[in-house]
């Protein structure tokens, strides 16, 4: 028997996705589309206009469009037996009331643990609920909790059952408060919780708590830090680079790294925390790292940030004490990205202009470093990196340009 085509009526498909919409919601401009699609489209792509019609949307609100849902489904009943499936009603999205219920009795210990447990299910189901648990003040309950629970730890001596409850608690809670994905909102809120000094908790957890803890911790800490303000990124304390440096010796999970890295970029421009970051080991660490870092991204952040630290004399003497520094650096450049070369080419500037003494110049010609250098001379690797690297063999042409050390080939493109 020959197959028979179903045509699927226009109005029933979404715009994003081109399929059959299961749950029909409407936006600010009056577009219908898709509930998963849109969603995916406003939270997690992070864009603030309508795909169709291109314009502003005045709000994330989505109103569900029912008269067009029942006509799916009856369309859908009408040729089951084609094997068209019905689709079922959706859940209707979490109302506040629910939630301010939830939130009232996690406060009450016997029921904290199976609150928590609700709030993680009802995340779970889709993107409006976890907007509809921010509008509702989950981000500022559950970092209480979180808060709460790191308090009692560091006071408590007992390992009673109401602390193992209390720290399970807090774990649930910090789970839950990454996976919402908060706005940008949500986020600056998180910096004023307990009058800013949220960010102490967390540094708590990164010390003190499971891997999956610590890790949740710097994942969130680095999105806090992209709306942080310069007197808060300033006023860090020496334990926060430790337990950021820790967790990057620990090597808990490739996004704790990458987070770790990334939050180190971002706050590290300030010349304080660039000394708080030496101090607390991370030039060592870093080189560590490079010496078995085989993933590009990686390698860039890490050069990134060696180059960050390297501004300051502290740092530029940590990695000229580290046996591979040098030579680590010189490697990656042209053997990863245009990012990284550039960046490397600029710590080495740094050191053969600031901390170059006799020594040093020996040993950046012995280990291949100034041969690197000629080599930018000749690819395509940016102007500036090019005139950093003429302007350091030209200061120390005395001691490099007549060197053995440097193949014939290059050396003819010594700068004069």
């Amino acid at each position: 028997m020959d197959e028979i085509e179903i045509e699927v009526p226009s109005f029933f498909v979404c715009p994003i996705s081109l399929e059959i919409m299961k749950d029909p919601v409407i936006v600010s401009t009056g577009i219908t589309y898709d509930r998963d699609s849109i969603e995916k489209w406003l939270f997690s792509e992070k864009n603030n206009t309508c795909p169709v019609t291109k314009q502003l949307l005045t709000d994330s609100e989505l109103t569900p469009n029912i008269t067009l849902r029942r006509l799916i489904q009856s369309w859908c009943a009408l040729n089951s037996s084609y094997g068209i499936e019905r689709f079922p009603t959706p859940r209707a999205p979490v109302s506040k009331s629910q939630l301010v219920k939830i939130f009232n009795d996690a406060r009450a210990p016997e029921l904290r643990l199976k609150s928590l447990e609700k709030l993680r299910s009802i995340a779970s189901q889709n993107e409006t609920n976890k907007r509809s648990m921010e509008s509702a003040g989950a981000a500022e309950f559950l970092a209480s909790i979180v808060s709460r629970t790191v308090d009692r730890e560091v006071t408590s001596t007992s390992g009673s059952e109401e602390i193992l409850d209390l720290m399970k608690a807090g774990e649930e809670a910090l789970s839950i408060l990454y996976n919402l994905q908060l706005s940008e909102n949500g986020l600056k809120s998180l910096l004023q919780v307990r009058n800013g000094k949220f960010i102490e908790s967390l540094v708590l957890v990164m010390q003190r708590g499971s891997y999956e803890s610590r890790a949740y911790a710097v994942m969130l800490l680095k999105s806090m830090a992209e709306f942080a303000d310069s007197l808060q990124l300033m006023n860090l304390s020496k334990e926060f680079f430790v337990e950021l440096v820790q967790i990057l010796h620990d090597n808990i999970s490739k996004k704790a790294s990458k987070a770790a890295l990334k939050l180190l970029i971002s706050i590290c421009p300030s010349g304080r925390n660039r000394i708080k970051a030496v101090e607390a080991g991370a030039v060592q660490i870093l080189i560590e790292l490079l010496l078995e870092s085989s993933e590009k991204r990686s390698t860039e952040m890490m050069i990134m940030v060696l180059d960050l630290l390297c501004q300051c004399a502290e740092g530029r003497a940590e990695l000229l004490k580290h046996g591979a520094g040098l030579a680590m650096v010189s490697k990656k450049i042209l053997r990863v990205s245009r990012v990284t070369s550039e960046r490397a080419v600029k710590i080495l500037y740094s050191i053969g202009k600031f901390s170059a003494t006799p020594a040093i110049v020996q040993e950046m010609l012995s280990l291949g470093v100034v041969a690197k250098l000629c080599l930018v001379l000749q690819v395509d690797i940016g102007n500036k990196s090019k005139e950093r690297a003429g302007e350091m063999l030209k200061l120390h042409a005395r001691a490099w340009k007549n060197s053995q050390c440097i193949p014939m080939g290059l050396l003819s493109l010594y700068p004069c």
